[in-house]
C-alpha cells in the first residue's frame, strides 16, 4: 500500500504570481485525482523545525531565511543566493518550506519504521538548495534532510534524480559519504542550469565511485532513458543493494517543457515510473520515497505526477481528461488542454543531430560504467 503525504500549507511555498515553480501544479493533480473519486486523504506531517534544518544547513542561513521570510531587512541577501529571480524574498516561504520538508522526513520516517514500503510525498524535490544557499527556486534540501535521516538510523540509501536538472545540492551534501549513492540523469550542464553534473564527479573518499550522472545532450529522447535505466541505474542499484530508494520525480524533461530541451512523453514516464518501482522492489528491499521537483508546463506536469500516483497505487490510467476539471484549468491558465490523459505522441521535426546525440549519450554512458566498474567488486 502506498502512503501519501500532503498538507495544504505547502502552498505557503509561492514564489510569485509569475513564478514558474507554482503551487498550482498539485493543486492541479488533486482536482484531477478528486474527479475521478481516486484521491484518499493523504497523512498530514508537521512542519521541520528551524533548529533541525541546522544539522544539514548552516545556522546563519537558516536564521536569515527565517527573518526575510517574516518580514525583517537583512543586509547582502545574495550572498546566499536570495532576493534574485530564481529566489525572491515572499512572505511566508520559509513556512511553506519547513511543511513540505517536513513531509519528506515524514515519508523516511515510515520507511525506516516499517510503516509503509512506497511511499508518494505530494511536494518537496528541492534538490538545488545547498549548505548556505539557496538556488534554482530551492530554499531547504528537503531531500537531504530525508536521507540524513535514514543515514542517521544506519541505513544505506540511494538517491535518484530523474529532474532534468542536474541534483547538486544532494550530491554536495554527500559527495564523501559511503552510505549514500547519489544518481542524477540530466541534460548537461554545457546547456543548462546549474552548470553541474559531469561524469568526472564520482565522489572522494570513501563515497567515491558512488556519485553517478548522466548528462545527456540536449534534444534526448526516451531511447537514452531506457538505455539508462538499464545500463546505469538496474546495475548501481544491484550493486549497491540499499536499504531505500528516495526518488526526485521532476517532470521537466517532457518535451513541452519550457526551461530545458529534452523530449519524454507521458507515456515514456509511464515507463519509467514502472521500472524505477521494480528496481525498488528488487534491489532496495522494495522501500521507495517519491517526491516532486521541477516541471514548468503545467499541463504536462500535473498530468506526470498524477500518472505517478496513479502507477503507485496499481490503478488504471484513464484514456480521457474530465470535462470539469479541462475546462476549469483552461480558463484559469488561458491555453487549451488536450482532451485525452496520454500526450497524443508527437511526429517531431527531424532532430538535428539525432543520431550523433544518441552515439554521444551511448559513450557517456560507457565511459562512467568503465570509471565506477573499477570499485565495484
Amino acid at each position: 500500500m502506498c502512503r501519501v503525504i500532503y498538507h495544504p500549507k505547502y502552498d505557503l511555498y509561492n514564489l510569485g504570481e509569475s513564478h514558474p515553480f507554482s503551487p498550482q501544479r498539485v493543486q492541479m493533480v488533486i482536482e484531477l485525482l478528486k474527479e475521478w473519486n481516486l484521491y484518499s486523504e493523504p497523512l498530514l506531517p508537521t512542519p521541520i523545525e528551524s533548529e533541525k534544518l541546522k544539522e544539514i544547513h548552516r545556522e546563519e542561513y537558516v536564521d536569515i531565511i527565517e527573518k526575510v521570510s517574516s518580514g525583517q531587512i537583512v543586509d547582502d541577501l545574495e550572498a546566499y543566493g536570495l532576493g534574485t529571480s530564481d529566489n525572491p524574498i515572499c512572505e511566508g516561504m520559509a513556512e511553506g518550506a519547513r511543511y513540505q520538508v517536513g513531509g519528506t522526513v515524514l515519508g523516511a520516517q515510515l520507511l525506516i519504521e516499517g510503516k509503509a514500503k512506497k511511499v508518494l510525498q505530494l511536494g518537496g524535490g528541492f534538490h538545488h538548495a545547498h549548505y548556505n544557499q539557496a538556488a534554482g527556486f530551492c530554499l531547504y534540501n528537503d531531500l537531504s534532510m530525508a536521507i540524513h535521516e535514514m543515514v542517521k538510523h544506519g541505513w544505506h540509501v540511494a538517491y535518484l534524480d530523474i529532474d532534468v536538472h542536474h541534483g547538486d545540492g544532494v550530491q554536495e551534501m554527500f559527495y564523501s559519504n559511503g552510505k549514500v549513492m547519489t544518481i542524477s540523469v540530466h541534460e548537461s550542464g554545457e546547456y543548462l542550469f546549474p552548470g553541474k553534473g559531469w561524469i568526472h564527479e564520482l565522489g572522494q573518499g570513501i563515497g567515491r565511485s558512488l556519485k553517478l550522472n548522466i548528462p545527456l545532450e540536449p534534444y534526448s529522447e526516451s531511447d537514452t532513458y531506457f538505455e539508462v535505466l538499464d545500463k546505469v541505474i538496474k546495475p548501481a542499484l544491484s550493486w549497491f543493494q540499499p536499504d531505500a530508494l528516495i526518488v526526485q520525480a521532476g517532470a521537466d524533461a517532457h518535451f513541452t517543457d519550457p526551461l530545458a530541451d529534452n523530449l519524454l512523453t507521458t507515456q515514456d514516464y509511464e515507463k519509467i515510473f514502472g521500472k524505477i518501482i521494480e528496481f525498488a522492489d528488487n534491489s532496495c528491499k522494495g522501500n521507495v520515497l517519491f517526491t516532486l521537483g521541477g516541471g514548468y508546463s503545467p499541463i504536462a506536469t500535473s498530468r506526470i505526477w498524477t500518472l505517478l500516483y496513479l502507477i503507485i497505487n496499481n490503478f488504471e490510467i484513464p484514456e480521457v481528461l474530465p470535462e470539469n476539471w479541462r475546462k476549469r484549468w483552461e480558463e484559469k491558465l488561458n491555453i487549451p488542454i488536450l482532451k485525452t490523459f496520454h500526450d497524443n505522441v508527437p511526429a517531431f521535426d527531424p532532430i538535428p543531430r539525432h543520431d550523433e546525440i544518441l552515439r554521444t549519450n551511448r559513450e557517456i554512458i560507457r565511459r562512467l560504467m568503465d570509471s565506477v566498474s573499477q570499485y565495484w567488486i
